[in-house]
């Protein structure tokens, strides 16, 4: 259907000229789906957008052909294209919420590519419209039509995205990381459904992705790209079961796994993807290859193979090499529990009035948490992990004393913080400290990176301004930056350089407590093995206390001692992380471990573990008695009548469940007179 030759694309901006790709081949053949991926800035959504007509201005094709259907797409008439696109090619685009028009409801957007095409009336386009939002599972999608896109969540807006696209019944679908930032349950659902609908329609589908683990699982075929061409290519089995390209290698080996040994560092690249302004003359992998020789440097190495598995490498490794690991970690502080805990939360709570009022005429609010406690001592990882909107971020704000909350306590070390006025919580402020998601949000984009960094000793006071410039200087090097970039400002840097700015500037005042929310969600596997190394090493030498939290059950098995499950404002399952990820007792907990994409076509899905399925209840108007009951399919009659509360299923392992999957226990410790009954026994 698809033939990509010796395709390469430049833009010209100014003086200078950017290569996105270089001598790109690919093929794509009916009812396929291709897997492309790579680190930001491969080439990935550069060669998708060559192939829909839509490359950015300033940007031209200087040499190779794409070839639709036998029909020649490069250079081919402005108005030929615009019958083509969206009628017969079409695109999930990343991020939804900037893809789809804030200004239009999502029932004339989902219709307009029918309207366009001349293939419907509008009666007939908004009818269907409204059946192509319910086959893309979006609930009561009548009412939905007359949303608009912000009304939605991110999983629904990606289901409008590819609702969308679909309308048409296109031949060829062009889905780029359709599910980044999504959460684990929203991903694996967003991805079936792609699956199923291409089945259906019997369509090809570009899967473009940084996620090795979702292209082992829904690819047919599998392409690898590195600084705008393809490094290796082949059926996804033999891809990664006989790995070749080194760059395809050690991808596989930066992925943290929920198997990750917690006492080594992660494999990670080192160095970082050539500025596509720069020619290099050989294998470009080169510079960041401890195997490249001479010839590597010098002479750029032809996509060879057999059996369609091809690729561009001179000294290419065995794909049955042992996963690589980083070194040993030495033992860290060991955690006193008798000692008096560093952060304590007390029945917390969080609720924020929004317009109207209920039936019983009470004003309407958004319960974002709901009586959470737990506590952390010296030297330890906390880990929070839950599906986006069951109130993971409300709580770490309110942590570090950012929010306050309705009800409830936060204290450091007896002391309360939570609260208290702005004069009080000045003596606390220093000790507590938080890493955001966006980094590039987060630091303000009209300082330099030397500014951003001794800004908070010049608010506390701390030194002069030398003393200043050279504790900055000091924080640099400890996450591995040099100080050639203290005048350069934020925009000017890379995704991972400026979340190692953000733990930076988060250590900047020797704090005893950080809150790191999402730290890694939007890096790439191998800038991501580095940030969590770079935490660990920062938590063992200063003794911190760390909240993680993320939707990234890898990422959270990685670097926490114990997990804490929420779930819509609380939390439903906590425990030593070892003893939750292997002996899950919530089947919330349960399903989303079920979920989690693995690297490994052939993996099997964990037995007895059903996948969490449907969208989070409104925090508006949350369940009664169990909140997770909508979604369970253990829920009786008792869930939605009694509320669950937390008790030990094992030694400091506690559940808020009527029918946990692990016996529960008495106070002593022992099994519980009902605990040998089976699942289905305690459910019915």
């Amino acid at each position: 259907m698809l033939t990509i030759r010796d395709l390469s694309v430049e833009i010209r901006t100014g003086e200078r000229t950017v290569r996105p790709l270089s001598g790109v081949d690919l093929d794509l053949a009916r009812g396929e789906t291709l897997g492309i991926v790579g680190e930001t800035g491969s080439g990935k959504s550069m060669t998708g957008l060559s192939i829909m007509g839509m490359l950015p201005s300033g940007s031209v094709v200087t040499s190779g052909s794409i070839r639709f259907d036998g029909e020649e797409l490069v250079g081919a008439d402005p108005r030929a294209f615009r019958a083509l696109r969206g009628r017969r090619i079409s695109m999930v685009f990343q991020d939804s919420l900037t893809a789809l028009n804030p200004t239009q409801r999502v029932g004339d957007q989902v219709a307009e590519p029918l309207l366009l095409h001349g293939l419907a009336r509008r009666s007939e386009a908004l009818r269907r419209a409204e059946e192509m939002l319910a086959l893309v599972g979006i609930p009561r999608p009548s009412e939905r039509m007359r949303d608009y896109p912000h009304q939605l969540s991110g999983g629904m807006r990606q289901r409008v995205m590819i609702a969308m696209a679909l309308i048409t019944e296109p031949d060829l679908l062009i889905a780029d990381e359709p599910t980044t930032a999504l959460d684990v349950t929203i991903q694996a659902e967003i991805l079936d459904l792609l699956g199923g609908l291409k089945d259906q329609l019997g369509m090809a589908m570009i899967l473009v992705t940084h996620d090795m683990g979702v292209v082992a699982r829904h690819a047919d075929r599998v392409g690898v790209m590195y600084a705008g061409r393809l490094v290796e290519t082949g059926p996804t089995r033999s891809l990664f079961r006989r790995t070749k390209h080194r760059y395809t290698r050690a991808l596989l080996d930066s992925i943290p796994s929920l198997e990750q040994d917690r006492g080594a560092e992660l494999f990670s690249i080192p160095g970082s993807p050539p500025d596509p302004v720069e020619t290099v003359p050989g294998c470009r992998f080169a510079p960041r290859c401890a195997a490249a020789t001479d010839r590597c440097r010098t002479e750029r190495p032809p996509l060879d193979g057999d059996g369609g598995h091809v690729f561009a490498c001179w000294n290419p490794v065995d794909g049955a090499t042992a996963v690589r690991q980083g070194r040993a970690l030495p033992a860290g502080r060991v955690v006193d529990s008798s000692a008096v805990p560093r952060l304590e939360v007390l029945e917390l709570v969080q609720e924020h009035p929004v317009s109207g009022w209920t039936p019983k005429g009470r004003r309407r609010t958004v319960k974002a948490v709901s009586g959470v406690s737990f506590t952390v001592r010296a030297g330890e990882t906390l880990g929070l992990v839950g599906e986006s909107g069951c109130g993971k971020s409300s709580l770490g704000r309110m942590l570090v004393a950012m929010d306050r909350p309705t009800a409830g306590e936060v204290r450091l070390e007896g002391a309360r913080v939570s609260g208290v006025s702005r004069r009080a919580l000045g003596a606390h402020r220093a000790r507590l400290q938080m890493m955001f998601q966006d980094s590039g949000a987060a630091l303000d984009p009209k300082m330099t990176i030397g500014t951003i960094l001794r800004e908070p000793l010049a608010i506390q006071g701390i030194g002069t301004t030398a003393e200043r410039t050279e504790r900055a200087i000091a924080l640099l090097d400890s996450v591995g930056l040099g100080p050639s970039i203290m005048e350069r400002y934020p925009h000017e840097l890379s995704g991972g350089q400026r979340q190692r700015i953000g733990l930076a500037r988060a250590l900047a005042l020797d704090p005893d407590v950080l809150v790191a929310d999402e730290p890694v969600s939007a890096l790439d596997v191998s800038i991501r093995s580095q940030v969590l190394n770079l935490m660990r090493t920062q938590q063992r030498e200063r003794g911190l206390s760390n909240v993680v939290i993320s939707h990234d059950l890898s990422v959270i098995r990685y670097l926490s001692d114990r997990v804490g499950v929420m779930y819509l404002g609380k939390i439903v399952e906590t425990g030593a992380t070892d003893d939750v990820y292997e002996r899950p007792a919530h089947p919330y907990t349960a399903g989303l471990l079920a979920a989690v994409p693995v690297a490994d076509p052939d993996a099997p899905v964990p037995v007895g573990a059903e996948r969490v399925r449907g969208e989070l209840p409104s925090p508006l108007d949350p369940p009664s008695g169990c909140r997770f009951r909508t979604r369970c399919p253990l829920a009786t009659e008792l869930c939605a009548a009694e509320e669950p509360v937390l008790e030990a299923v094992g030694t400091g392992h506690d559940v808020a469940c009527h029918f946990p999957l692990q016996p529960k226990t008495t106070a002593k410790g022992a099994p519980s007179p009902d605990a040998d009954r089976t699942e289905t026994e305690a459910a019915a």
